[in-house]
């Protein structure tokens, strides 16, 4: 609390200004109290520094400057008297945000025409990118989806795919039809896909595309070379959302390839306009398995620590 808050709690006291709320904290818990629309910027600011906290960055004024203006610049949020927008909690029937991380995740693509998320597997990064997807479809916000994958294996070659372009790519996009389906009819979306309303794009396509008047979702993008999210992040058209989702810490491209989403973190992090939300393991909705599961891989098999320890201990005894 003492590193988001700062010394004597100065940075609570930015926010009051910025805001024009009373902020109150307490032990674990902070108070708001003020107009919906301030106390939501202000709770939006506070769950960014959580995040940067929680990806291991060191928040500093600038980090609390560039929030308050990226709020104070976002549009109006849901509820918000004469503004036809998305609800926040529940962007689709049955896709509530269960964390605090999804929570901002969830309001950052609502207030950001380009968000990136990042986080482990289980976390929900696809699953809610399409409910606000097929939120702004339903309220007329844009035309249609068009769903990104890149196209790379993991760890096993599947050798030569028949068919065409589009049946070749389909079981990489597999995750995103599992979305849909979890939220919406099948044949309803055989049906949108049918239509044209949800546009399958393959990566190998996008150059020389202007994407306007539709959410757009670049799933596994640490599987994207830097050259192609630079090529895919500038696709983006008039009144179009971008939404990027990816884990870093499972980059399936050759050894010595850069990850796209690795070098967009860098470049573009201090990018006014456009949203980072870093899940962890905190935010994990699958089986109370795969938190455990990600811990372990992320640890030494004791084993390894086992044979480490003892060959500093005869290097010691030499």
């Amino acid at each position: 609390m003492v590193r988001i808050f700062g010394p004597r709690d100065v940075r609570l006291k930015a926010l009051r200004d910025a805001f024009s709320v009373q902020v109150v904290a307490r032990g674990q818990e902070v108070r708001i109290e003020g107009p919906d629309e301030n106390v939501r910027k202000c709770e939006a600011v506070l769950l960014a520094l959580e995040s940067e906290l929680n990806s291991g960055r060191t928040i500093t004024d600038e980090v609390v400057e560039r929030l308050i203006e990226q709020q104070r610049s976002a549009p109006p949020a849901p509820g918000t008297p004469g503004v036809e927008t998305p609800p926040e909690t529940e962007p689709w029937p049955g896709a509530t945000p269960r964390t605090p991380g999804q929570t901002a995740y969830v309001r950052a693509m609502l207030g950001s025409d380009l968000t990136f998320c990042i986080g482990p597997a289980g976390t929900g990064k696809t699953f809610l990118a399409v409910a606000v997807a097929l939120n702004f479809l339903k309220r007329g916000g844009i035309n249609r989806i068009v769903l990104c994958r890149p196209a790379v294996e993991a760890g096993e070659s599947l050798g030569f795919l028949p068919g065409d372009i589009y049946a070749k790519v389909n079981p990489y996009l597999r995750p995103l039809y599992d979305a849909l389906h979890d939220l919406m009819d099948v044949r309803r979306v055989q049906r949108y896909i049918d239509n044209d309303i949800i546009e399958i794009l393959p990566l190998a396509f996008v150059r020389g595309r202007t994407l306007d008047n539709a959410f757009i979702i670049l799933d596994e993008a640490q599987n994207c070379t830097v050259g192609q999210t630079k090529t895919f992040l500038t696709r983006l058209g008039p009144n179009a959302k971008l939404v990027v989702t990816g884990d870093i810490t499972q980059i399936d491209l050759p050894s010595g390839e850069t990850s796209g989403l690795v070098d967009a973190q860098e470049r573009l992090v201090e990018v006014p306009g456009i949203r980072f939300v870093w899940l962890t393991e905190k935010d994990i909705v699958r089986h109370r398995l795969v938190r455990l599961i990600l811990n372990a891989y992320s640890q030494e098999p004791p084993s390894t620590a086992a044979r480490k320890r003892r060959e500093e201990n005869e290097g010691g005894r030499q």
